[in-house]
């Protein structure tokens, strides 16, 4: 061997081995690549050593976009899931947007697939084509003859890793339209033994969440809060709080919203706020209760709605109901829900060398905390760093519009001389309390059916709680002064129903809301199930047979719909449950993907129904993990059905009365005893799997409870007639 040890051997030697390949698009859109990040935000990198990294821009809270994003590189790239490892994404908004959020980078909607599907396969597509002519080249041969295949390159009888031209692909340009893969080629998309990519770390305890974090001289902060919503801190006395071993000090936050109080440990700091007074300015502070609170909904619906939502004629509407047939009505009412996520809220907050800050968070919307940090600290966007971490659950909880919990923690460090870095903590009892819940909502329906059976009119009233109104995406997500979140999956129904009017009516706001796991469709769907299956009883029709009657002659939406429904009383067995089981089903689109999910129970309301089994049938476009895409669905199901069935949150004059999962109670796994998911084969584009198995639970449940007993208008059900074996 001939060692070639000149100074200029020597430095292309060095160059190759510090080689990096980052391929990605521009801010504009287009294809870029190159040896350094600095001109495009790029979706994988590739070290000269081989190693191939996805970046993900979606965090990743359960819901599997660290191995949905990592499989779309991997597959175009031509290397095996075990040969490819995924990063969080920095914040960077102009970089990372979720371009179904125009210029904010964040993850909710369900949109993180359907967003990022093509991004990420251009950008594994671009580096294979670059390797292989990097290859080509260096072979001279054509790239047309060459392929990808394990992360080595083979053709014109050679084969060679792909390490050996990352040097010499990262002084290429992208091409401008790299081919993709077709899909009858895919090895990984769409294949159930690609498993999690998160999975290994979080059972082996090696995955980082915010709260495993604990920085060198950390200090830890908890926030005592005014137990009634709206209360203001005007002092306090921390006599009792000095004989806490650990405690530091406390101090009122500049936006009087609480008192942090600081300690050396959790413990200190828990026990510490224990032993805090305050004095509370509760002046404009809530002091209603639920009941007055829920008649306010009733009373709203049993009015002449706020908004007409769709521009029906409703006097029309009235007409075709008032001169029906026979007239099918209810009244529903859904109370306040907490997420209760796994992981209580959480972050960490430290200086930084160059002066400016970094947020550690399990991050859901980083463009939010990012701005509202370098308002607080005085501080160029470039100066705030935001180092995204697991989350242990978020049911859309991280995601809010105030950045609540780390402009908490930003206030919190504000008032310390930040040579320590300061960790926020909620306990579970703070997050449960924490005032940021799915709105209260009221529905009133109507629904005319002709002589022989057929919907002759439908008049649809909605009373809710708005989660836009008076936040920074009203500008954005209000048109006409009718916040869409609150109407959702009722108004813009796939179902072809004759006169149809929908009129919302906004309510005062009893607590700060939020978005909960599919939004405004966890009470749309029920209502809407719920009404189907009782206007089909009226009609003595089957009720799978009225819902496809009411899809036939459509489009895309009507047939997707109905093949879900279809494929979901096949599977299900729907009409031939076994002796002392009954049976109900829904149907219901979200997020764009169609969920149906049919619900088998035996015993009664009054001695306890147990759910026997699930059946699910989802169309969500390209299953591309459909592992994730199964366990997506189940846990959705379980989500809707475990809160349908016993919880609320309830106030007392403003205050919370619930507290924790023994009066706030999750689903057991006893609960339910099977549930079966079918994926529909699909070639459209990927949809989101993380919230649409949620909204058709409950209504399924509810409909097999009302097969041979009570109709159930008000959750949770178990307040409301049924009990549960």
């Amino acid at each position: 061997m001939t060692l070639d040890t000149s100074r200029r051997g020597f430095l292309a030697s060095a160059a190759a081995a510090a080689a990096v390949l980052y391929v990605g698009v521009r801010p504009n859109g287009a294809l870029a690549a190159g040896a350094a990040p600095a001109h495009l935000n790029p979706f994988v990198k590739i070290s000269a050593d081989g190693t191939v990294t996805a970046i993900v821009k979606h965090f990743e809270k359960g819901q599997g976009p660290a191995t949905g994003l990592t499989t779309l590189i991997a597959e175009e790239l031509g290397v095996s899931m075990e040969d490819i490892q995924y990063e969080f994404a920095p914040s960077d908004a102009a970089r990372y947007a979720n371009l179904a959020f125009g210029q904010m980078q964040g993850t909710g909607g369900s949109t993180a697939m359907a967003n990022s599907f093509m991004q990420y396969r251009q950008a594994g597509a671009a580096a294979r084509e670059m390797l292989i002519k990097a290859a080509a080249e260096a072979w001279g041969a054509d790239a047309a003859g060459l392929s990808v295949e394990d992360g080595i390159i083979t053709g014109a009888g050679q084969s060679a890793p792909i390490a050996e031209f990352v040097a010499a692909a990262a002084r290429m340009e992208a091409p401008a339209e790299p081919r993709l893969k077709d899909p009858s080629a895919f090895r990984l998309i769409g294949n159930p033994k690609v498993k999690r990519k998160d999975s290994l770390p979080k059972t082996n305890g090696t995955a980082m969440f915010a709260m495993d974090l604990h920085l060198p001289g950390q200090m830890v902060a908890v926030i005592l809060r005014s137990p009634r919503m709206g209360g203001l801190a005007s002092g306090f006395d921390d006599a009792g709080a000095k004989a806490v071993k650990g405690y530091i000090r406390a101090a009122v936050l500049p936006n009087q919203a609480g008192v942090a109080v600081y300690a050396e440990n959790t413990w200190a700091a828990f026990q510490a706020r224990e032993a805090i007074t305050v004095d509370w300015d509760v002046s404009n502070a809530e002091h209603r209760s639920s009941d007055q609170i829920r008649e306010e909904l009733l009373a709203a619906v049993n009015a002449e709605p706020e908004f007409n939502v769709t521009g029906a004629d409703h006097a029309a509407t009235t007409e075709q109901i008032e001169g029906a047939a026979q007239v099918v009505e209810q009244t529903f009412y859904f109370p306040l829900l907490a997420h209760a996520p796994m992981e209580p809220l959480t972050c960490t907050i430290e200086a930084d060398a160059d002066g400016g800050v970094t947020l550690h968070d399990g991050c859901q919307f980083p463009s939010g905390p990012h701005m509202a940090l370098a308002q607080i600290f005085q501080l160029p966007m470039d100066k705030v760093r935001i180092s995204t971490m697991f989350a242990g659950g978020s049911f859309g909880r991280r995601a809010t519009p105030t950045a609540d919990y780390q402009v908490e923690a930003a206030l919190a460090f504000a008032l310390t001389d930040r040579t320590r870095p300061v960790k926020l903590v909620w306990s579970r009892e703070d997050d449960i309390t924490g005032g940021y819940y799915r709105p209260a909502v009221a529905h009133r329906v109507r629904v005319g059916l002709d002589a022989e059976g057929n919907i002759a009119g439908w008049d649809h009233r909605i009373a809710a709680q708005s989660i836009l109104k008076g936040t920074a995406f009203e500008s954005m997500m209000v048109h006409g002064g009718v916040d869409h979140s609150s109407v959702e999956g009722a108004a813009d129904t796939p179902y072809r129903i004759p006169a149809q009017f929908t009129g919302l009516s906004d309510v005062a706001k009893a607590t700060p809301v939020l978005w909960w796991r599919s939004v405004g469709h966890t009470h749309t769907a029920y209502v809407m199930e719920v009404m189907m299956d009782e206007a089909a009883r009226a009609a003595g029709r089957d009720p799978v047979d009225f819902r496809l009657a009411l899809l036939e002659g459509g489009g895309a939406d009507q047939q997707r719909l109905a093949g879900v429904l279809k494929l979901a009383a096949e599977k299900g067995g729907w009409g031939s449950a076994p002796e002392g089981r009954s049976q109900g089903i829904a149907v219901h689109k979200s997020f764009g993907s169609y969920v149906a999910e049919l619900v088998e129970i035996s015993g009664n309301a009054d001695d306890g129904v147990k759910i026997e089994k699930v059946t699910c049938a989802v169309d969500c476009g390209i299953a591309v993990n459909p592992d994730v895409i199964k366990a997506q669905m189940e846990g959705g199901i379980g989500y809707g059905l475990g809160h349908a069935m016993r919880n609320e949150i309830t106030l007392t004059e403003g205050v919370v009365d619930q507290s924790n999962f023994p009066d706030y109670e999750p689903l057991r796994i006893g609960d339910i005893g099977a549930i079966e998911v079918h994926i529909v084969p699909s070639a459209e584009m990927p949809t989101g799997v993380g919230e649409p198995g949620t909204p058709p639970a409950a209504p399924a449940l509810a409909n097999a409870i009302a097969a041979d007993g009570p109709r159930v208008t008000e959750l949770p059900m178990n307040l409301n007639g049924v009990s549960f074996a």
